[in-house]
């Protein structure tokens, strides 16, 4: 018997998608996120994961379907000190995500965005063209989130979840 594996490809950050695939069920969503105001002296507001949504949709998804197991994939988040506001959001995001999985037991495997890129964009794809690449893809591939896809302007959380189903 073929185990039922559901699939999971996130998206870090507070930009984010994510993915889910199982046999012939597919969900596709922006990461859900929350703003508040910022903890500097300076005032301004930054964005952060919604916890309680995220783990409820997630929660949701795994206990209203069948499956043997689960494959997760999460894009390791940029880290590059030159970029300390974006890295530290990226951080933020990534350790709010992991707490979630792990309180629902989802495994994690880390990957690199070159990694699943190279397999399912087109091959020459420039830095300047991924999101529209990955827009057009995911679009192919996934016709029902071309509303989503087009909304968010790339589909990688979903591409990543099929790079799982590809390779694992």
């Amino acid at each position: 018997m073929i185990e039922n594996k559901l699939y999971i490809g996130i998206d870090n950050g507070v930009s984010g998608t994510i993915g889910v695939l199982l046999n012939n069920k597919s969900w596709f969503f922006k990461t859900p996120i929350k703003k508040e105001q910022n903890y500097t002296k300076a005032k301004a507001n930054i964005s952060r994961i919604d916890f309680g949504i995220l783990r409820q949709t997630l929660h949701d998804i795994l206990t209203c379907n069948d499956f043997g197991s689960i494959k997760c994939l999460i894009e390791r988040p940029m880290v590059n000190p030159g970029r300390f506001k974006a890295t530290t959001s990226a951080l933020r995001s990534l350790e709010a995500t992991l707490i979630i999985l792990e309180t629902l037991d989802i495994p994690i495997e880390y990957i690199d965005s070159k990694k699943w890129q190279k397999e399912l964009l087109p091959s020459g794809s420039s830095k300047e063209n991924l999101k529209k690449d990955s827009s057009d893809i995911g679009i192919r591939l996934f016709p029902e989130f071309k509303e989503k896809i087009l909304n968010h302007k790339d589909a990688d959380g979903i591409l990543i979840a099929e790079y799982a189903r590809r390779n694992f």
